[in-house]
């Protein structure tokens, strides 16, 4: 799909990875935004928002899904948007269906017939493993509200690929890491209190091992979903994007006190232990390298830095009720 100026759709496009991948595809594509912009229009500077056509609308209205879609008419659709953070999947699951299940439904069924869609699913679709998990024959048991909201609109997915014969891909993305966080996550968290001058963290899990990805990698790896390898109509691919590569917490705490300079003292607080947590979990990374040519560049260290150097958190993010600091 390469050489020619493709129309791409991106929900979720002033999000975590969204905002780095519609700075990436607008170089050289039309892209339209579509957002609920629960953060603001000021997430795109005055020079990218000349780029690119925003819109803002929540993916639960059908109406409004459908007019954008028929408007812009894309040739590719990124679904980036949903409710992501697992407790907040877990405190109200009906918003979490609405949204990651229903909104999905909502694209699809708007989505011009033979148009390459990819969306944003996860690697909490799979059951526990202790070795990488692979799209072909890892088993899918999703452990909390989101894995099952995710998993549900993969089949989904399935069934309008097949009706419409759109190109699906399911990107099972893993942990993303770095500048500009929009949910409370383990790492943006432990950054938050040290800036605001603790030198006492209090999380819970440390022991658990995940695939960091560098978010700046994860943009890149949807622009080559979306626009390289040959997917064919009809058909719905199942994709890793990760590492390959799993760090514990405790790791992830010793690259932080590097990147910040300073030591700090952690406290496990049981209030922030999550009642499911999977020992590992890890992607298997070799289909979307064969498929797309992708390979990952930045490692977990680069990542913790840059966080460090430009968090791009805003204040209020993190709220002191929520058990945001188990592991993500």
């Amino acid at each position: 799909m390469t050489g020619h100026r493709i129309r791409i759709l991106i929900t979720g496009g002033s999000g975590f990875v969204g905002r780095p991948l519609v700075r990436l595809l607008s170089r050289d594509h039309d892209v339209l935004v579509y957002d609920a912009l629960r953060f603001g229009r000021d997430r795109f500077t005055e020079r990218e928002r000349a780029r690119i056509d925003l819109v803002e609308g929540d993916v639960r209205d059908p109406s409004a899904v459908e007019r954008a879609v028929g408007v812009f008419a894309p040739d590719v659709i990124i679904h980036l948007a949903a409710v992501h953070f697992i407790p907040h999947c877990e405190q109200d699951p009906v918003t979490a269906i609405t949204v990651n299940i229903a909104g999905t439904v909502n694209l699809l069924s708007a989505a011009p017939r033979g148009c390459r869609f990819v969306l944003a699913s996860s690697g909490a679709v799979y059951g526990p493993d202790d070795v990488p998990h692979r799209e072909d024959v890892s088993v899918l048991e999703p452990s909390d509200v989101y894995g099952l909201t995710k998993l549900h609109a993969e089949g989904y997915l399935q069934h309008f690929t097949r009706a419409k014969g759109l190109a699906g891909v399911a990107a099972r993305l893993f942990n993303v890491v770095g500048p500009g966080e929009t949910n409370p996550h383990l790492l943006p968290e432990i950054a938050w209190q040290l800036k605001a001058g603790r030198r006492e963290v209090r999380l819970g899990n440390i022991w658990p091992k995940r695939d960091y990805i560098h978010v700046e990698d994860a943009a890149a790896g949807f622009a080559a979903l979306a626009l390289q390898g040959d997917v064919a109509s009809g058909e719905t691919l199942a994709v890793n994007l990760g590492t390959s590569r799993q760090h514990s917490v405790a790791e992830i705490l010793q690259y932080m006190r590097q990147a910040s300079g300073f030591d700090f003292r952690v406290v496990t607080d049981p209030a922030r232990i999550r009642a499911v947590d999977r020992p590992f979990l890890a992607a298997d990374i070799g289909r979307i390298e064969t498929r797309f040519g992708w390979r990952p560049k930045r490692t977990i260290r680069e990542a913790v830095e840059d966080l460090w150097r430009h968090p791009d958190i805003r204040a209020g993010l993190f709220l002191p009720d929520i058990p945001a600091a188990g592991t993500a």
